[in-house]
């Protein structure tokens, strides 16, 4: 692939611009709910159906709010400190993953207090519904061009717009498989065999952890950070720090006891 590529406009109707980086946003929400009621059938997730609307609008509020203040403040602090008024631009792009994660955890948190469940109990869910709007986002950041790897020799390598004549990899693919459609699998029975919640939540953390460290090798580092430590990246050391993160939420899960309601149904899978 070298000099055609996909417009990022879905379709334009006058002013109003569809781009399809926003259709992926709304095809992981969409997906994630339908897999949230679909566990509610299983008895996995602890409340009525009629929850999880709920939950999503909490995850959405909590997601955008998380993404943007990790990426303002530890991507590109030098930049906004100069340009308060800029803080609140989303549509000029510069969200973090990472930021995501903590903002979508603090809103689970929320709903988990609110209904009166235990914050595992909504979290494992969140992992098991929620990993393929990973598959859907880096789909996005691709059709953006954004978010691309390093420069490469191997025949893998893509010609993205506005990144220079040399092919590159397609890290955003990497990410996109890895993380959104292994970890998913992973994560899918895993939480059909844990016998206590908690145990999902450790693996997203270990398995995104490792998943992304690796990517980050051949994805291009931020322009404004470079790297760390004699070659790491920030997004390494983020996915560093999570590793002994689910080392803690495994312990606290084991000492907090949930049990896994598919278990009980099923105790042959012990």
């Amino acid at each position: 692939m070298t000099n055609s590529w996909i417009d990022p406009v879905f379709f334009e109707l006058g002013p109003l611009q569809v781009r399809w980086y926003g259709l992926m946003y709304v095809a992981g929400f969409a997906v994630g709910s339908w897999l949230l009621t679909r566990l509610a059938k299983t008895g996995f997730w602890p409340l009525p159906k009629e929850k999880v609307d709920q939950y999503v609008t909490a995850l959405i509020v909590g997601m955008f709010l998380g993404a943007r203040t990790a990426y303002v403040f530890i991507y590109n602090w030098d930049y906004y400190s100069g340009h308060i008024n800029e803080i609140f631009h989303v549509w000029r792009g510069g969200l973090s993953f990472h930021g995501a994660v903590f903002g979508m955890c603090l809103a689970t948190a929320w709903f988990a207090r609110r209904n009166k469940v235990h914050w595992f109990q909504i979290a494992d869910c969140m992992a098991v519904a929620g990993l393929q709007g990973i598959f859907f986002g880096r789909m996005g950041n691709f059709i953006n061009a954004e978010l691309y790897g390093r420069v490469t020799t191997s025949p893998l390598g893509i010609v993205f717009p506005g990144a220079g004549p040399y092919p590159r990899h397609a890290s955003q693919l990497y990410e996109g498989i890895m993380e959104g459609i292994v970890l998913a699998i992973i994560i899918y029975f895993v939480h059909r065999r844990q016998r206590y919640y908690g145990l999902v939540s450790s693996v997203f953390l270990v398995g995104y952890g490792a998943f992304r460290f690796i990517v980050e090798f051949f994805r291009e580092p931020d322009s404004q950070l470079g790297y760390y430590f004699g070659g790491l990246t920030m997004g390494q050391i983020l996915c560093l720090l999570m590793l002994p993160l689910a080392g803690v939420l495994y312990a606290w899960s084991q000492k907090a006891k949930i049990p896994n309601p598919l278990m009980a149904k099923n105790p042959s899978r012990a």
